[in-house]
């Protein structure tokens, strides 16, 4: 039953993510779109999309219309769609939840334990890693264009990448300006 594997499936995403959000999104995709085969890729593309301009922690916004649209797509109504988000979200913050009860404790009474603080300098890179992982997974011909297809829609947008992440990095301008200006360009571009 999909109730049954989506509170599987979250709880085992949020055990074993680290790193926050944007790492989840890899280990969501790995497991929404490549194991399970709830959605597409383009299905979980847009969902990311949306998750970013929704209020909220990203990982569990995707979890949540994760969770809806594996329900809808497996052929339940939408109502019901409703329990599938709910428990996704559930799930995907249950066990970390009860995790760091268990270890706020611990951590504070042991936090200048150098084989702690080295686990914890070891858990930064790969949570380094599973953002970068996050990045490739949505670098695909539907967020990017394709060469082969529209060379001048791939260059336009590698061009707006680079230029949001040189902005956002160096020039500290706020994500949702950017956000709103790359909306304009792609309008004024692919509208025309």
């Amino acid at each position: 039953m999909i109730f049954w594997k989506l509170f599987y499936t979250f709880c085992k995403i949020g055990i074993f993510n680290f790193g926050g959000g944007y790492a989840m999104i890899a280990l969501i995709q790995n497991e929404v779109v490549e194991k399970q085969a709830w959605m597409t890729a383009q299905e979980f593309t847009d969902i990311v999309a949306v998750s970013q301009m929704t209020p909220g922690p990203i990982g569990i916004n995707v979890a949540t219309y994760a969770g809806y649209t594996a329900v809808v797509n497996a052929g339940y109504d939408p109502w019901l769609g409703v329990v599938g988000a709910f428990l996704a979200s559930f799930s995907v913050v249950l066990l970390p939840f009860i995790l760091m009860l268990l270890l706020a404790h611990y951590l504070m009474k042991n936090k200048e334990n150098k084989d702690l603080q080295n686990v914890f300098s070891a858990l930064r890179i790969t949570v380094l890693g599973l953002i970068a992982a996050a990045a490739l997974f949505l670098a695909t011909p539907d967020n990017f264009g394709s060469w082969s297809q529209s060379p001048l829609q791939f260059c336009l947008s590698i061009a707006i990448f680079i230029t949001v992440f040189f902005l956002s990095l160096k020039k500290k301008i706020s994500p949702i300006l950017l956000i709103l200006l790359s909306g304009v360009v792609g309008l004024v571009v692919y509208g025309i």
